[in-house]
């Protein structure tokens, strides 16, 4: 057997690896490395495992950037919830003895990402020998792991800030001053992390071409624009300039984090962020538009938006969709959590729709108003009066019930906000019904969530807690039959989409040159979609600061606010918040929802306080497993753990 068989990695993640780890990839148990590299059939399984560590970013229970931050909440103790460990973050659990969502050392929902780099290494050390397959296969599959190598560090690097860089397996007898390694600075892990996925560029294809068994699987644009988003995150202010961990200082006199800013880091971002743009481009990509090929009904405008808006995410392999997480498929266990009982339905604990991914109030104050600025900032938008109480009108009938009683807050905003969330009174497209319902309103389903309500609590977990759910998740073709049953169409999560990395080029624009004609296209084709005028026409319009746009800062906080409007519920605010050093803002304030044991209008409408969030400066990084810290003394722990 080849010394280079296994990472010893006891000095990171404080054990080491037997054989016994690849029974599940090499055959007739005989667990060699040669024996899982002798033929292409057990190559490719070795291959799979390597994209097995991928984390399952398409749920609540397995993405911390779901349900760790603030964008959705849950009664505690959840009723109905078998995993609460990414949400038990979010209140304020997270600690050193034994950390939640470990991906460092694996437990508490977590993945040892260790574990993935070291299988990369393996596999990259081994592909060559694989008798019966071409280079150009081969090439491929190194540029898929190389991808996979960088994704897991980058990863890493999200939680932990600096960590050590795996470059390579050491041999099996390494001594212990080898073992035992070090952090590296986050300049370097960047630098490493683009490094890698140049690396892969160069072999991986442009596109899938076996649709029926690839779909899914790494490819070129994948990568650029997974490195625009390493860059644009590398050049952030929790990366870059950072002086919060000036003192974060290891014992061989190296400091980890750079406190000077670095202007060139973001040009360095917008060109990543051009060269996939181009490429995307060059290859069709497009924002999604939702086309009905349904004869049996005719769309009124607010519902076809609606469909372009949540199609973007549910309408799997669409053209909007960069990468879509094939690991990790969007059925009915995650999709009934958005989509509350809308129907005098039979009911039933294992498989009727739920309703329990709730946002918090302040979710719904997010979302600008039907003319693209801010509630607080439009001059046609009483923000004082929001929490009071209106009928539906028939002007807003297919945003809000006729003649149901609801407040201002849920009228007149943008389309975004209608296609995002279910709210008490708000209509609801789809459930399996195929007809002109929806120009007939009366007949439209919507949301009835106040006390004794369809919607309202009928189980122990089965409800909203704040009084919103998140409609987004749920694709408008899920159905819910006679015994109750919800049956979804299913999805791959979609990892990154052309949106994303449109308002990441502007960002990177913005910060690298200020305002200026390509940083409004890039912003104003995210907006047209959703039915908003341009952002500087928007501003100059409606809102008391007409200006805003035309200022570095004031692009910043409309970029930012445009970014966790159009990616809300889809894992992207949470990390966000971190790199732009705005978490101990937005995570120390109070979560608020309706009070939902209220049967009448004008009680129900009262905000409740939930929960009061606490965010300190520590909880920007996770922290290491205290034993593993024991282990090996040259890894600090993270800052102010």
């Amino acid at each position: 057997m080849k010394k280079i068989i296994r990472l010893l990695l006891v000095a990171i993640v404080g054990f080491s690896y037997s054989c016994n780890d690849y029974l599940d990839i090499v055959p007739d148990n005989v667990a060699t490395i040669d024996n899982a590299f002798r033929m292409r059939s057990t190559a490719e399984k070795f291959l799979f495992t390597c994209y097995s560590y991928m984390p399952a970013t398409g749920h609540s229970q397995t993405n911390p950037a779901m349900s760790s931050g603030d964008e959705v909440w849950f009664m505690y103790p959840p009723q109905d919830i078998s995993n609460i460990n990414t949400w038990e973050i979010a209140r304020g659990n997270q600690n050193k003895t034994n950390p939640y969502y470990d991906c460092w050392s694996g437990g508490r929902s977590g993945t040892n990402l260790w574990i993935g780099i070291r299988d990369c290494n393996i596999f990259l050390d081994n592909i060559q020998k694989v008798p019966n397959m071409d280079q150009g296969e081969k090439n491929k599959w190194i540029g898929e792991v190389k991808f996979l190598k960088a994704y897991y560090h980058f990863y890493l690097m999200q939680m932990y800030g600096p960590i050590p860089l795996i470059r390579e397996n050491l041999p099996i007898e390494s001594n212990s001053d080898e073992v035992k390694m070090f952090r590296e600075p986050v300049d370097e892990g960047f630098n490493y992390i683009s490094e890698l996925l140049d690396e892969s560029m160069g072999t991986l294809p442009y596109e899938i071409v076996d649709q029926i068994n690839e779909l899914g699987r790494i490819t070129r644009p994948i990568a650029a624009a997974f490195k625009a988003k390493v860059l644009v995150t590398a050049a952030s202010p929790l990366f870059n300039g950072n002086k919060e961990y000036e003192a974060y200082i290891d014992s061989r006199g190296i400091q980890l984090f750079n406190t000077e800013e670095d202007i060139k880091k973001w040009e360095r971002a917008a060109g990543a962020c051009e060269e996939a743009i181009s490429m995307c481009d060059s290859l069709g990509y497009e924002l999604y538009y939702f086309k009905n090929i349904m004869t049996n009904y005719v769309l009124v405008p607010e519902t076809q938006k609606r469909l372009d808006l949540r199609g973007a995410v549910t309408d799997k392999w669409n053209s909007e969709i960069i990468w879509a997480n094939t690991q990790s498929w969007v059925g009915d266990d995650f999709q009934r959590w958005g989509i509350p009982i809308l129907t005098n339905q039979a009911k039933h604990p294992a498989t009727s729709p739920k309703g329990t991914l709730a946002p918090p109030l302040k979710m719904a104050e997010l979302f600008y108003t039907e003319n693209g600025v801010p509630i607080n900032e439009d001059i046609t938008w009483n923000y004082q009066d929001r929490y009071n109480l209106q009928e539906g009108t028939t002007e807003a009938q297919y945003n809000v019930r006729k003649s149901y009683t609801t407040v201002k807050l849920h009228f007149d905003r943008e389309q975004r906000f209608y296609a995002n969330l279910g709210f008490d009174g708000g209509c609801w497209f789809g459930n399996g019904v195929e007809n002109n319902a929806n120009v007939d309103s009366d007949n439209m389903f919507y949301m009835q969530a106040k006390w004794g309500q369809y919607a309202a609590q009928w189980m122990s977990g089965n409800y909203s807690e704040t009084g919103y759910v998140v409609k987004k998740i749920v694709d408008f073709r899920g159905t819910v039959d006679a015994t109750g049953r919800f049956t979804a169409n299913k999805y791959p999560w979609p990892e990154m989409r052309l949106a994303d990395l449109y308002l990441l080029y502007a960002e990177a624009l913005n910060e690298a040159y200020g305002p200026g004609e390509e940083c409004y296209k890039y912003i104003d084709l995210v907006r047209e979609r959703a039915g908003l005028k341009g952002v500087v026409k928007s501003w100059e319009d409606y809102s008391v600061n007409s200006g805003k746009p035309s200022t570095k800062t004031g692009l910043r906080q409309i970029i930012k606010q445009e970014r966790m409007i159009e990616l809300a519920f889809e894992g992207k605010r949470f990390w966000d918040l971190r790199r732009w050093k705005d978490a101990h803002i937005q995570l120390n304030s109070p979560v608020k929802g309706w009070d939902r044991m209220q049967t009448d209008a004008e009680y129900y409408y009262k905000p409740v306080l939930l929960y009061n969030q606490s965010f300190q400066i520590k909880d920007y990084f996770w922290p290491v497993k205290e034993s593993e810290i024991q282990k090996n003394r040259n890894i600090m722990q993270s800052p102010g753990w």
